[in-house]
């Protein structure tokens, strides 16, 4: 089964940086997806504390990352990437099945 996200090089570099300075009981960081912004859905990361024996694990360039259940189905096949622009950085989801993406990046559609 091909893996439900990618990691860049460069966004599981930030994870491991992200991921050494968090609390010792962080076990990884959850990518899931909420309603919300102007085209309908926005992701969301966290770090995780414990592992949902619902959720996806995906292993890749050692780090771990959980997808929660209900957004597999929006992330298949996604890449995440590590952006660092002058002023901000920011992780960016290339996601293959969005239909829409509003302006400012925030969020995004799926028919």
């Amino acid at each position: 089964m091909s893996s439900i996200i990618k990691l860049s090089d460069n966004a599981a570099t930030r994870i491991k940086e992200i991921m050494s300075g968090a609390e010792k009981n962080a076990k990884g960081v959850r990518v899931s997806v909420k309603s919300g912004g102007c085209a309908g859905m926005s992701y969301v990361m966290e770090y995780s504390k414990e592992i949902n024996p619902n959720d996806e694990v995906i292993e890749d360039k050692g780090v771990k990352v959980f997808i929660d259940p209900a957004a597999v189905m929006y992330l298949l096949g996604t890449e995440m990437d590590y952006k660092k622009e002058d002023f901000s950085s920011t992780f960016v989801f290339n996601n293959p099945n969005e239909t829409e993406r509003c302006g400012c990046g925030e969020s995004f559609k799926i028919d």
